[in-house]
């Protein structure tokens, strides 16, 4: 890992779904302060699940955590409500944006200040949300369910900026979005992350975009880390190559295409594993 000290760690976290389905076995990973880590893997290798083991909503869908730990600089989160893992500093923006529909945009962004009491700062915090995503100070009276799927998920992301997180959490920010958009938002978390120093974990399928931003990745398979590394060794990493950004073993692009139209296969062999699991 990067030789920043670690905002959050997780260790040896084992998950299951009604006491009998195991979802993930035995991760360990850290995210840097101010750093940028992606969450790499095919649908149900368990990425969305480790990011609501952080977040602490898995009770409400019948998960649980059985084995290891979740600390925040120091601070255990496992076992606390959502609401305290956010007053700690952890937001959530998830998968499908789930906006408010009949709410306004900036109901909508209001709505991520919910915990604080602060009034003059969150008008203050708003109109900074507004300088990251223009478009939506022009739609901030508009209900949220007339939005375009890139302007909904601005407004999901600016609604965990609202929190004021230490750690956001993104799962699949990529979904549905043409790929100019993908790579504009992706350089708008960039930003986030290098101006407002926000850690981010962000979970995609698009391994493409997520390696060209981040810092360092973690590989899942089927519950476990399959391979972890520097976004740039991932990168140059040949079942990487293979298997998430579309290059077959003789040069030519996979068979699969990914979100960003450069390709991408649906999963690593079992030779490419390595690093924690």
């Amino acid at each position: 890992m990067p030789t920043a000290p670690p905002l959050l760690r997780l260790a040896g976290i084992r998950v299951f779904y009604d006491r009998v389905i195991a979802v993930l076995k035995g991760i360990s990973l850290e995210v840097p302060e101010r750093g940028m880590v992606a969450l790499l893997g095919a649908n149900g290798a368990g990425k969305t699940t480790l990011l609501k083991a952080v977040s602490g909503v898995l009770p409400a869908e019948g998960g649980a955590i059985t084995e290891g730990t979740i600390e925040l600089a120091g601070h255990r989160l496992d076992g606390r409500a959502p609401s305290e893992v956010v007053r700690l500093g952890v937001t959530q923006v998830m998968e499908g944006r789930r906006l408010f529909e009949h709410l306004t945009v900036e109901e909508n962004l209001r709505a991520g200040a919910y915990l604080r009491g602060d009034r003059a700062a969150i008008t203050s915090d708003l109109e900074q949300v507004y300088t990251y995503f223009p478009v939506l100070r022009d739609r901030r009276r508009l209900k949220a369910g007339y939005l375009s799927g890139g302007e909904q998920q601005m407004t999901a992301i600016g609604r965990g900026l609202m929190a004021r997180p230490r750690l956001m959490l993104l799962d699949e920010p990529s979904l549905g979005l043409a790929p100019l958009l993908v790579r504009e938002l992706f350089e708008i978390i960039r930003r986030l992350n290098r101006q407002e120093g926000v850690s981010v974990l962000v979970a995609e399928q698009n391994a493409r975009i997520a390696l060209s931003i981040v810092d360092y990745g973690y590989v899942m398979e089927g519950g476990r880390i399959a391979l972890e590394g520097p976004a740039e060794r991932l990168r140059g990493d040949r079942a990487v190559q293979e298997f998430y950004l579309g290059y077959s073993r003789h040069g030519g692009s996979g068979r699969h295409q990914d979100r960003d139209g450069t390709g991408e296969s649906t999963r690593p062999s079992n030779r490419a594993r390595g690093g924690a699991s």
